[in-house]
């Protein structure tokens, strides 16, 4: 997701094991493919053909690449406001984050979970759209765009590896590639042009740096997409028949076992792509929708029924004040409807063109509750207000807040859902009408379940989570912290204002009873106290506005109270510049998304918080490991299985803060494959940035959608140990040393009761036969704490032969004894030094030379 150069940015996810991207496979067609160009990409009308021509042309390969069943039916490419033309509908569709700022050439796919699963996004630049010299380097659009697809559609991951083109297999050197009858050499080039022997590493016994990777052109197979979808013979993917199960790649770490397989057996379209039947000729190019993004409309419909008395109404205008006042973009509209008995429209669409405009918005929030909850009246009266503007609701947005005791919704539902409008609910109640969630998911919208208590801050926050990216992030707000507390005497913490943000600065403080004491302190000692602040009595809220740039470091905050109450606090800044549902049977990942102008920043100290209707509070560190739930290590993403589910609806919260001064950006990149025909390129190296490496202090605090569990038993099952995704394997004389990270008692949380660890001389006996193999004696090894360093060494009490290569795998078991599914596959090799290295020939053949794609991912 994109955000300015210097913003520090937390995107949250909390997701099921198989989620949606928004995208539909109809039939034989996939449909609600939106290509959003971000708002920052100056206008230039050839973006449009070239994603048109793109799309068309992966369409067909996509068809024939997966035998005939599927193709591209109807896209909508999503253009931002600032662009001229008569030839845009002037209508928002549903913007999903797949647009982000250029950040250099590359494609390349947003992948946060296991094998299997949807990624995110895939990213393109105009650059790669616009200059056709990229043809020649990456292969044809289409076809790079299906590489993409399969990422993003059908979670598999690539069949080479920059970091390791070469491996051993029995006493010879192969190039890590998918399928093994790709014909390859290997050639160093020399400065005149001319190809020679590589040199080989007397510390790996692999070829060197400057060794090339060549392929046979008179003997390339028709796989695959994953390793070369630039070549003209590749058509399809990797087969189970033709798969590399030893090559050292992603697809091998992650999936072990063919993308072919992965697509047909593990992927979202699996039972569709079983059924459906080829198509009898080819499809007809994609149809495509040109939208236009225009400004934000949003109508909030507010309950006034008789429920929401008391602290309820307080709160709901005390999060629709902070919204009017400190969330809502300027130049959109905003109307106000509330509802009981009766509906009526408080304010018509205003344009936010002014602080004074946000004021009288505010002071028309309705103060009062009394009568019946007829929410299908309060939407009725909402869609009315978002059609006065152009005569339809049409990618509007409402903000649909009731605690949904009483009335039966039912009945207004696909009206509401047929209006085009995006509906994000808000249930304030534990007993809200489960149509709230259907509304919000079938429209695009948010479903939030924030509690009423008054330490818990949730509907402040929800609110605050409903920004709409627009692809610049200098003016939106970023919300630093969020916090409660019941106390009778002090209530203090510090805030970290670091320098991407500050402005607009605004501390909001809500009490219970009594007005209490408050002393808020910049970096450089100035205090503010209650004569710099505004004291609204009747919301019981104080606000610190801070004029101009606010001063960078820690701010602290000491508020005092001499009677026993509820106080929260919420911090509120802009850049200096830019629902799900489980049944409990399946874990759910939750992701944090930390990144500083498109690079991960790693390192940091990230908590989640999940609190349940009935008051159950989990708080989980989330991880950057590469291990259990995450996918990757060191590329910003922080993620945990969240396994402690409870009956009903539970809300989100993820606060990041930098981790004793140990926070750092990544330079990262994830490896892919083009071929270089003209053999004048070497191995690039990752991207060096000139900026310094520290992060500097900051916070940061967001809020998840609201999710429900309906337990299918009387409790959540046992779910055993994670799988191991970073076994490795070395040989040293006769000695086997083993390298992973422990998983946990459930996935990757608590300590695993034992390891079962097996190897042979055959990959796919252990792979699919795992107890055939030959047993290691680890009565020695007593697991670790789940995300913990394993090391074992151990000899296999038979002499190891010069070339020999040896897998192994890793079981591990609970004290349930529910095993983990098995390992990656590790391999080592024993390999003496020769006076000559086999597998390094130089026949008279036709040669491509072969070369890494480095691709940088979006920061």
């Amino acid at each position: 997701r994109a955000m300015d150069s210097r913003m520090v940015f937390v995107l949250l996810w909390m997701l099921l094991l198989s989620t949606s991207t928004g995208i539909k496979l109809d039939g034989n067609g996939y449909v609600d493919v939106v290509i959003a160009i971000s708002s920052k990409v100056p206008q230039d009308n050839r973006l449009i053909d070239k994603i048109k021509k793109m799309a068309t042309e992966g369409s067909l390969y996509l068809y024939h690449a997966l035998d005939e069943k599927v193709y591209f039916r109807e896209a909508t490419i999503l253009v931002p406001p600032q662009w001229n033309g008569t030839n845009f509908t002037k209508r928002i569709m549903l913007l999903i984050d797949n647009a982000n700022p250029s950040y250099g050439f590359e494609p390349y796919t947003k992948q946060y979970g296991e094998c299997g699963a949807e990624g995110e996004y895939i990213h393109f630049t105009p650059e790669y759209l616009l200059n056709d010299t990229f043809i020649e380097l990456y292969g044809s659009r289409g076809r790079i765009f299906v590489h993409e697809w399969a990422h993003l559609r059908w979670g598999v991951f690539d069949e080479c590896n920059g970091e390791k083109p070469f491996y051993h297999s029995n006493g010879r050197i192969e190039a890590t590639r998918c399928s093994k009858n790709i014909k390859v050499e290997f050639y160093e080039v020399t400065a005149g042009g001319s190809l020679q022997q590589c040199s080989i590493d007397p510390q790996t016994l692999l070829p060197t740096e400057g060794c090339k990777i060549f392929l046979n052109r008179n003997e390339i197979t028709n796989r695959s997409i994953m390793f070369l979808p630039g070549l003209d013979a590749v058509t399809t993917f990797c087969h189970e028949n033709d798969h590399n199960y030893e090559a050292p790649n992603m697809q091998n770490k992650k999936c072990g076992k063919a993308t072919w397989t992965v697509i047909f057996e593990d992927s979202v379209d699996k039972d569709a792509l079983r059924s459906l039947k080829p198509l009898q000729s080819p499809p007809p190019p994609p149809s495509f929708k040109v939208v236009q993004r225009k400004q934000r409309v949003v109508c909030l419909i507010l309950d006034v029924s008789k429920s929401m008395e008391g602290s309820r109404i307080l709160q709901q205008q005390q999060a629709a004040t902070h919204f009017l006042r400190h969330i809502i973009e300027d130049q959109a509209r905003v109307g106000i409807a509330s509802f009981s008995t009766f509906a009526s429209t408080l304010s018509p669409l205003t344009t936010i063109d002014s602080d004074t405009t946000r004021e009288n918005l505010i002071k028309l929030l309705p103060k009062v509750a009394g009568g019946w909850t007829k929410m299908c009246l309060g939407l009725s009266q909402g869609l009315q207000i978002l059609r006065e503007d152009n005569g339809d609701a049409l990618g509007d947005e409402i903000v649909f807040l009731t605690d949904g005791q009483t009335d039966n919704i039912a009945g207004c539902v696909q009206s509401a859902v047929q209006s085009g409008a995006i509906i994000h609910t808000l249930a304030f109640s534990d007993s809200a009408a489960p149509e709230l969630t259907e509304m919000a998911i079938k429209t695009g919208g948010k479903f939030l379940s924030p509690n009423d208590k008054t330490t818990s801050n949730q509907l402040m926050d929800a609110f605050a989570s409903l920004t709409l990216s627009t692809g610049d992030y200098t003016n939106e707000p970023v919300q630093l912290e969020s916090v409660g507390a019941r106390t009778s005497d002090w209530f203090n913490g510090t805030v970290s204002v670091d320098q991407t943000v500050g402005n607009k600065t605004s501390f909001v403080i809500i009490y219970e009873i009594n007005f209490p004491s408050v002393y808020i302190q910049s970096p450089s000692g100035s205090v503010y106290t209650q004569t710099n602040l505004s004291h609204d009595v009747s919301q019981k809220t104080v606000t610190l506005n801070i004029p101009g740039t606010t001063e960078h470091g820690d701010w602290k905050y000491s508020i005092q109270t001499t009677i026993l109450q509820a106080l929260t606090l919420t911090v509120t800044s802009q850049a200096t510049q830019a629902d799900q549902f489980s049944d409990g049977t399946k874990p759910m990942i939750m992701f944090a998304e930390v990144s500083q102008n498109y690079r991960p920043v790693i390192n940091a100290d990230v908590w989640a918080t999940l609190e349940s209707e009935t008051g159950s509070v989990h708080t989980l560190r989330l991880l950057d490991n590469g291990a259990g739930a995450d996918a990757f290590q060191d590329d910003g993403i922080y993620s945990r299985y969240f396994i402690k589910m409870v009956n009903g609806r539970s809300s989100l919260k993820v606060r990041v803060k930098n981790q004793d001064g140990q926070t750092r950006f990544a330079v990262l990149y994830i490896h892919g494959c083009v071929i270089n025909g003209k053999l004048q390129l070497n191995h690039p190296k990752p991207l060096v940035f000139v900026e310094p490496l520290d992060v500097g202090n900051f916070t940061r605090t967001d809020t998840g959608e609201s999710f429900e569990v309906t337990l299918s038993g009387t409790a959540p099952p046992n779910f055993p140990p994670n799988r191991i995704t970073d076994l490795s394997a070395v040989i040293q004389e006769d000695t086997v040393l083993l390298n992973w990270t422990a998983p946990g008692e459930d996935l990757d949380q608590g300590r695993a009761k034992s390891y079962e660890i097996r190897w042979s001389f055959d990959l796919k006996m252990l792979r699919f036969n795992f107890s055939n193999g030959y047993s290691v004696n680890t009565t020695a090894v007593s697991p670790q704490e789940t995300g913990s360093v394993e090391q074992h060494s151990f000899n296999l009490n038979i002499t190891i032969q010069n070339g020999t290569t040896i897998f192994f795998a890793v079981q591990s078991e609970d004290k349930q004894n529910a095993k983990s599914e098995t390992s990656n596959i590790a391999q080592a090799s024993k390999i003496l030094p020769g006076p000559k290295s086999s597998g390094i020939s130089n026949p008279d053949m036709n040669f491509t030379g072969l070369h890494p794609w480095w691709k940088k991912t979006s920061f």
